[in-house]
């Protein structure tokens, strides 16, 4: 059995100031918006976050960066988020842009095992530069390092209390291979349920992963609403 919060401020008592921290979600979907607003409140920061965005003003990693919580961020994508541009044509925030599919495969070899990888994404670019660079079969590649974390904080639709977890849909994103690759993983689950509802075959967290959870209900807010138009 892993260990089961009875708060969401108890779930991030761990995370100390100067903490490196993956943070599942694509946009505002899939996002742990429970632990983020913990963290919020906790008042910890010179955090790094490695997160596909960084939310949006008024919702997500939004809000730590608003409350100038966080020193880096490393992710694929700036998003809807003013504040985010602001920090950095000020210089207040520090960012590592990294092509997604890139993050991705960064992200997912610390759960494998792997230390470095040759892609041939970002050859040819600034991106490149002060890179290693090789040649496999004529073409160039460039070596980049796994990213490592001191916690991995993720959402999932459904989990046990051994911590294996089913994510919905497109909310699975990023979540998967984070919870894989923190030193210390944190679930915020939308429903408990028994081991024996879980069908062996749709688990995408085995709960070895997994160290703690925590059952909350959330908002799910639409980063950006839109709807057709009549006729």
């Amino acid at each position: 059995m892993k260990k089961v919060y009875k708060s969401f401020r108890e779930a991030v008592t761990e995370i100390k100031d100067g903490s490196t921290i993956m943070v599942g979600g694509f946009g505002l979907v899939g996002i742990p918006e429970n632990l983020i607003l913990a963290l919020v409140e906790s008042k910890v920061k010179h955090l790094t976050i490695i997160s596909n965005n960084c939310g949006v003003d008024d919702w997500g990693l939004g809000l730590l960066l608003k409350n100038n919580q966080i020193n880096k961020m490393i992710g694929s994508y700036v998003g809807e988020n003013k504040e985010f541009e602001r920090q950095v044509l000020s210089g207040e925030l520090e960012v590592e842009l990294i092509p997604q599919g890139t993050l991705a495969e960064r992200i997912r070899a610390v759960g494998a095992g792997i230390p470095a990888f040759y892609t041939p994404a970002g050859v040819g670019t600034p991106i490149a530069e002060g890179q290693e660079v090789r040649s496999f079969e004529g073409r160039d590649y460039m070596l980049q390092t796994a990213l490592k974390a001191d916690f991995s904080l993720v959402r999932a639709a459904f989990g046990d209390r051994s911590g294996n977890l089913i994510y919905n849909k497109t909310a699975r994103n990023f979540n998967p291979m984070m919870a894989a690759a923190g030193k210390r993983t944190t679930a915020e689950v939308e429903q408990f349920v028994e081991a024996e509802f879980l069908d062996p075959e749709q688990v995408h967290t085995p709960g070895i992963y997994v160290d703690g959870l925590i059952e909350g209900k959330q908002e799910k807010r639409i980063e950006r609403l839109t709807v057709k138009q009549e006729a």
